[in-house]
């Protein structure tokens, strides 16, 4: 920790500054909520970070602002269209209960590294998380999956919520998610618009790590993916278990993410290419496992 409430890490060449980060050189450097800015933590877990200085990563210049919601009963109604059914994941995949989070509150990772619910901050108007399941067969073990949509008020308290998920993963490499739940390991790789194959949104984020659980055992992989169009945030994640490779989990995370940036940037009609995928881009550089 540095003074001015920033942090510096050095991953994979990248240099990001301030609470939207700003590539340039071979180090890292993000915003934590200390620094009189907007604060939260993502929800159900992460969220992607990065941009370019010029012009701003928060400034969006593609988007109808007629269509972006301005009340907290539209931007639910906008996650909900938004959200991924289970068969987005699996033919076999089903709801896990509960299937919705509540919508009044959120995850919030604490001092002591353990994930806890708070109520919503003022710059969100809305969260949505919805939890799925492949079950469990002969060769292989339950794969737990969600799918999360929060909107901000703001894009750039969109883009303080992607550079807390970077300050998260350095404070706290190890996470407890529940009280039989820990995810260990855990590796962050940002992307702005532009770098490593992004072509499809303002900020990209992948976190792979280790999943142990009572019932799963481990560790198996973890994934987690997140990116930022304007003022939302979108990620699905995937928890591990016996038979289940990191490469399956980037496959059955791939077509979810891809249809809930295609159904947001229809609401909004923002105009961005469509074809490109954070799960199909392994390239970005992590070598871990989340």
């Amino acid at each position: 920790m540095i003074p001015g409430g920033l942090v510096v890490v050095v991953i994979r060449g990248a240099v990001r500054l301030g609470c939207a980060l700003a590539v340039c050189g071979s180090v890292l450097v993000g915003c934590t909520s200390g620094g009189g800015e907007p604060s939260g933590s993502a929800p159900a877990k992460k969220a992607g970070a990065a941009a370019t200085a010029d012009p701003s990563p928060t400034e969006v210049v593609d988007i109808d602002p007629a269509r972006l919601p301005g009340t907290k009963a539209r931007a639910a109604a906008l996650i909900r269209d938004v959200l991924p059914d289970p068969s987005a994941f699996d033919p076999g995949a089903v709801r896990r209960t509960p299937y919705e989070s509540d919508p009044r509150r959120w995850p919030v990772l604490g001092d002591d590294c353990v994930w806890h619910q708070q109520a919503l901050p003022k710059d969100v108007l809305a969260t949505l998380t919805r939890s799925y399941e492949i079950p469990a067969s002969a060769a292989r073990g339950p794969l737990r999956l969600s799918a999360v949509v929060t909107v901000h008020r703001s894009a750039e308290q969109a883009d303080w919520e992607n550079a807390e998920v970077l300050e998260e993963m350095m404070r706290c490499p190890s996470q407890q998610l529940r009280s039989d739940e820990v995810i260990t390991s855990l590796n962050d790789v940002p992307n702005s618009l532009g770098d490593s194959g992004n072509e499809y949104a303002d900020d990209v984020l992948n976190e792979l790590g280790t999943y142990t659980s009572a019932e799963v055992g481990g560790p198996h992989p973890y994934l987690w993916e997140q990116t930022r169009i304007g003022q939302f945030t979108l990620a699905v994640s995937a928890k591990g278990a016996k038979g289940w490779s990191q490469a399956d989990l980037f496959d059955r995370l791939r077509d979810p993410h891809v249809g809930m940036r295609a159904r947001l940037r229809a609401a909004i009609e923002r105009d961005t290419p469509a074809t490109a995928s954070p799960s199909a881009s392994r390239s970005t550089g992590t070598t871990g496992a989340r």
